[in-house]
């Protein structure tokens, strides 16, 4: 075990490296090298192993290179971080009631592990978020009703600063104790945030020493917090969260243990585009469901009744269809439908094959036939990405597609298959069905997450430090 780095997160070193949503469920242990990272596990004393490699293929592109061997906080020593000021840009956009009440917490207790990291080792935390899309100072978006949360969590008092920059801002920071936490109020209260303004990427940059950025599902916005004040602080590193989901979503999917497949569901071919075409460079199954199907249907010219249908992207799918087949990859369509008379929980229902869907009925899930082909297709892998539901989930009627999937994958996952939910819907449905602590990784990123698979850099990533 020498060629591995021990990860400590202090006092309660389990949370550094579980998953978010699940971190105070299992305790986790976490050993890194440049090319793999161990992870081991005490549930209920039963211990278990996995490693992934870290490695990417010779087909990545430069930017999955360059994202994938970025510096963590993991390097970080005492020593760099004993009283050093640290700004933290965190993912805390977290759904609140009309009482300003949390209504989930998974993004603050995803925060967890890198702060505490920092903390453990000394460091001064200056926490920086956003929340919502204020436009100026609008009270509704405070961070404020997120401090009583976050303090227990982390086991101290979190000051609050009422704004993010400026003189009182820089007096409390002065007074944060070593292993103290200071929260900033919403950075998006600065329309220079979204702007990526120069000159206040400094003034943010002020406050610190050094840089780290765990909020994966802004990476892909190319914000003062998120990018520009990783060119004035050095180091610039990667949190526990980011470092995770750039394992998973470029190195598990850049360079899979195969076979690989890909499940990409959702209403709209045109929303899901560029994941296709970079899912087809990489993938041995494709597995498509959703409302999207019906485009791939019509384009091969079957009767798809009321269906949603883009008219625009007949030609798309026709192409897809051809690029699959002449790369090699099992293209998997719904062979039968579960069909409604309108769109509508309590709409009537019934299962067709797909090839018969009749006037005035709509598709809204797959039929067990189509459950039981993907399943059977899905037995064969050893990595599974999946985005997107197969139906309207949202109905119970039309939520068993959807449903079957996720079991599957939970199921995959016991006998060691690599399952990737990558964010948005599919998070939400594997959420729903209570299987989401049984995947390998759930993505915390709907936008940064989609423009990975896509193959797109990352401005929040690529702005770190270099390994």
């Amino acid at each position: 075990m020498k060629q591995f780095q021990t990860i400590s997160c202090g006092p309660r070193q389990k949370q550094a490296t579980s998953p978010p949503c699940y971190a105070d469920k299992h305790p986790f242990y976490f050993y890194k090298s440049q090319r793999h990272v161990l992870i081991f596990s005490l549930p209920t004393a039963r211990v278990s192993f996995s490693i992934f490699p870290l490695q990417l293929s010779s087909s990545s592109s430069e930017s999955e290179i360059k994202m994938a061997t970025k510096k963590s906080v993991s390097s970080l020593t005492e020593g760099d971080l004993k009283g050093k000021r640290v700004f933290v840009r965190v993912d805390l956009n977290v759904p609140l009631d009309d009482s300003f009440k949390i209504t989930d917490d998974t993004r603050i207790r995803a925060a967890v592990p890198t702060v505490k990291y920092l903390m453990s080792h000394g460091a001064r935390v200056i926490l920086s978020s956003h929340l919502g899309r204020p436009k100026g100072v609008t009270p509704k978006f405070s961070l404020k009703p997120l401090v009583p949360r976050l303090s227990e969590l982390l086991g101290i008092e979190v000051k609050m600063a009422d704004d993010c920059i400026g003189p009182d801002v820089e007096k409390l920071v002065a007074e944060i104790p070593e292993g103290g936490v200071l929260l900033l109020e919403n950075v998006r209260f600065y329309k220079e945030e979204e702007k990526n303004d120069p000159e206040f990427a400094k003034k943010l940059a002020s406050l610190a020493d050094l840089y780290v950025n765990d909020a994966f599902g802004t990476a892909h916005r190319a914000h003062a917090s998120t990018e520009g004040v990783a060119k004035h602080l050095k180091p610039a590193v990667a949190g526990f969260l980011m470092q995770k989901e750039l394992d998973y979503l470029v190195g598990a999917v850049s360079n899979p243990k195969k076979p690989f497949a890909a499940i990409v569901g959702g209403s709209k071919v045109s929303s899901k585009i560029g994941v296709i075409e970079s899912l087809l460079e990489k993938v041995d199954i494709l597995v498509l469901g959703g409302g999207m199907i019906f485009t791939f249907y019509k384009a091969q010219g079957l009767a798809v009744g009321s269906s949603l249908v883009e008219e625009d992207k007949l030609d798309l799918a026709t192409t897809l269809l051809e690029k699959a087949k002449s790369k090699g990859v099992s293209l998997l369509l719904p062979s039968d439908v579960v069909i409604a008379d309108k769109f509508a929980a309590d709409a009537n229902s019934k299962i067709v094959p797909a090839s018969s869907i009749p006037d005035g009925w709509m598709g809204l899930d797959i039929g067990p036939d189509s459950i039981k082909s993907f399943s059977e297709a899905l037995d064969t892998t050893k990595t599974v990405i999946w985005n997107g539901p197969m139906g309207v989930f949202e109905f119970d009627k039309f939520a068993i597609g959807t449903e079957a999937i996720a079991k599957k994958l939970a199921e995959l996952s016991g006998k060691g298959v690599t399952t990737i939910i990558g964010g948005g819907d599919s998070v939400a449905a594997v959420e729903k069905v209570g299987l989401a602590d049984k995947m390998s990784h759930i993505s915390t990123g709907g936008g940064a997450s989609l423009e990975l698979l896509e193959g797109k850099p990352l401005p929040g990533v690529l702005a770190l430090d270099e390994a």
